[in-house]
């Protein structure tokens, strides 16, 4: 029983430490979000059509190659 009991003191000892530290995190401000999110998904967008395109151009260089060397 007394293993139990010291799991369960534990368990809470580390809910209230991780409390404790999330009090001490600085959030970002709601422009500061908005901001990287947008820098994110530009940066997805940008990125995705560029290896889209470099795919296609990979794909038939290769395949020029394939055709030439037989």
């Amino acid at each position: 029983m007394s293993d139990k009991e010291r799991w369960y003191k534990r368990f809470w000892k580390f809910l209230k430490d991780a409390k404790a530290e999330l009090k001490k995190v600085t959030w970002p401000s709601r422009p500061e979000v908005v901001s990287t999110t947008i820098v994110v998904i530009a940066s997805v967008i940008f990125f995705g059509f560029y290896l889209f395109f470099m795919d296609i151009a990979f794909s038939w260089g290769i395949t020029k190659l394939k055709d030439l060397l037989g």
